[in-house]
């Protein structure tokens, strides 16, 4: 893998920006100790070379009083406080040699305007040999008066800087072979740690591409549930066991209803081939034959309806036209029809209703969520037996409530009845006719209209649902 490659994946950009910030913080760092300690070396020469002095200042005063002459006394502080490394020359005012000690033999000394070295304090200078650049010098420069009489002298104090230069050096030698050691040595570590932390993205991916729409069963795995890797893979497969719900809801949803149109299908051409067998039938053959194929055909029209509204509902292309209605009206309507088809079983359908129920939404679906849930009941209930219809109005809602005195739906069956094409009792729901549809499109006109769709009770002494609306919709 090429280093462009490895700065566009995550670990190369993790690794690049840990070595990056590790390096930017060691030459700050290294830079701050480097000036540091070079000061205080520096520091640390220039109060050595005020000690010297003021020590030179002692000694030559000790000597003029034990009665040494002038550059007696020279002399002797000079021999006393020079060595190898601490050079001292004494000088008188006029600016001539009067002693000195542990010069090296390449420094030359340069006197400047001796107005202008103090008598109080020293003069620093940094001088360089005039053979080699690189050996430089430290001087303070020093006039005296010493007591009593007065006698004047030039101190010059020097320290070589050769073996501070060379510390120094050194160090930076160090620095600059150990931070590239160390940026290697943290880059190889946060390759490997990010490596490390971002292993199980890999195997999350490596999973990924294992599942495809054919087999959705395969899931992410979790390293440690409680990071943000684990719950990342944990989000993941919860939104793979929503899709594979959806995917096996479809599928069932497309063979239900190959089943159910090719039911009404089947049995129209069925009746229709049966009446042309012969060459002749009575009108009372061809009549029955008919009253099948149109009794199929509604029943066709009606699922294919269905289908159509519901998945121009989940396409969310279905248009909800909201005019000003009456829900009594509506609820009316529907009974009135259902009572037509009601008396086949000798059902009674009793009604009550509120009066001027006013209402926003679009009528034709309201029509098909009451008639759905009057139909509903009808099939189930059993024979010479009553379907109560009523409208209410409570808090700031309509509430339809259809109950029926059938044999009720199994416990099992209750949490699935919404769902499209579902049957608990596959023989039961075939003799009634249903497709499974009614509820499932109930419960969305319902929805869309800012209401819901309910199952209140369900027993063997019947089942009873309920629609809310709100009023104000």
């Amino acid at each position: 893998m090429t280093p462009a490659l490895r700065v566009n994946t995550v670990r190369g950009r993790l690794t690049l920006f840990w070595v990056t910030v590790l390096a930017g913080a060691l030459v700050v760092v290294s830079g701050l100790i480097y000036v540091l300690l070079a000061r205080a070396l520096y520091s640390r020469i220039d109060d050595n070379l005020r000690a010297i002095a003021q020590i030179a200042i002692t000694s030559l005063s000790n000597d003029l009083a034990e009665g040494q002459d002038y550059a007696d006394a020279a002399r002797s502080t000079a021999a006393e406080l020079s060595s190898p490394q601490q050079m001292l020359a004494i000088y008188d005012t006029a600016g001539r040699l009067l002693a000195e000690g542990g010069r090296d033999g390449d420094l030359v000394v340069a006197l400047p305007d001796v107005s202008t070295i103090p008598a109080d304090d020293v003069l620093l200078l940094t001088v360089i040999e005039a053979k080699d650049d690189d050996d430089r010098h430290r001087l303070a420069m020093r006039r005296v008066s010493i007591p009593p009489k007065g006698t004047p002298y030039l101190l010059v104090v020097g320290s070589a800087l050769e073996p501070t230069d060379e510390e120094l050096e050194s160090l930076r030698d160090v620095l600059a072979y150990v931070i590239p050691v160390a940026l290697m040595l943290a880059g190889a570590g946060g390759w490997f740690l990010a490596r490390q932390s971002l292993a199980p993205v890999t195997a999350m991916v490596e999973r990924a591409r294992q599942i495809g729409a054919d087999d959705l069963s395969a899931r992410l795995p979790i390293a440690n549930p409680r990071d943000e890797l684990g719950r990342l893979a944990a989000t993941f497969n919860d939104l793979l066991n929503r899709l594979e719900a959806s995917l096996t809801m479809q599928r069932q949803f497309m063979a239900d209803a190959s089943h159910e149109l090719r039911t009404p299908v089947a049995t129209s051409r069925t009746a229709a081939t049966v009446a042309l067998q012969q060459a002749h039938r009575s009108e009372a053959d061809y009549r029955e034959a008919l009253a099948i194929i149109e009794q199929q055909t509604t029943r066709l029209t009606r699922l294919v309806e269905d289908l159509f509204t519901l998945a121009r509902a989940d396409a969310g292309s279905y248009p909800v036209h909201r005019t000003l209605m009456y829900l009594d009206e509506v609820v009316d309507d529907i009974v009135r029809a259902a009572r037509v088809l009601a008396e086949e079983k000798q059902l009674t359908i009793a009604l009550e209703t509120i009066q001027s129920a006013a209402f926003s939404g679009d009528e034709e679906l309201l029509r098909r969520l009451a008639g759905n849930l009057v139909d509903n009941a009808c099939r189930h209930a059993p024979p010479r037996s009553a379907v109560r219809v009523h409208l209410t109005e409570e808090d700031a809602n309509y509430v339809l409530t259809v109950s029926d005195s059938g044999e009720g739906i199994p416990a099992a069956s209750q949490p699935h009845i919404f769902e499209r094409f579902y049957r608990g009792d596959a023989a039961r729901t075939s003799s009634t006719g249903g497709a499974g549809l009614g509820l499932a499109l109930a419960r969305w006109v319902a929805r869309s209209h800012g209401g819901d769709v309910r199952l209140v009770h369900s027993s063997p002494e019947g089942t009873t649902f309920e629609a809310v609306l709100p009023r104000r919709s």
